[in-house]
């Protein structure tokens, strides 16, 4: 079981650093894709708003009700997920669920910086709220690859 100093390490000066800071928290005017995530354990939510073109993410707004590492993770994809394609989202996506459950490396760039949440991975009751960002973000590019196809 995790102690106290653990707690102290997992809400470091970074991740309140990222959670007061999320970029793209303006919702789109007309998105291609919209989707909202909720955690059951805690209740956090994600909107993500989404426009895809090409295969690279072109337009990206969030609306993050969650904990301070729900909020740092939305803070990072934010950062880094306008430009990025696709493929690299969900390989975040993926990247980031082993990171958290089985010991899994850092998600790779553009995602790297989620790095930052490694210490999350004792905290199970966490991981649900760190991944709804990007989760919200698959789901929204698979909204608009139905639509395309």
């Amino acid at each position: 079981m995790s102690n106290e100093s653990d707690l102290i390490n997992l809400y470091s000066s970074r991740i309140l650093g990222l959670a007061a800071d999320i970029p793209h928290t303006d919702r789109l005017d007309a998105p291609q894709a919209s989707v909202k995530k909720r955690s059951p354990l805690c209740g956090s939510t994600v909107t993500v708003d989404m426009s895809v073109q090409d295969g690279v993410v072109t337009a990206y707004g969030q609306d993050v009700k969650a904990c301070a590492l729900g909020q740092a993770a939305a803070s990072v994809v934010g950062a880094a997920i306008v430009g990025a394609t696709v493929d690299q989202v969900r390989r975040a996506r993926d990247e980031l669920h082993a990171m958290l459950k089985s010991d899994g490396p850092v998600p790779s760039a553009p995602f790297s910086g989620l790095e930052v949440l490694l210490p999350a991975k004792e905290y199970k009751n966490r991981h649900a709220s760190i991944l709804l960002s990007l989760e919200a973000s698959v789901a929204a590019i698979c909204q608009i690859e139905e639509q395309v196809s």
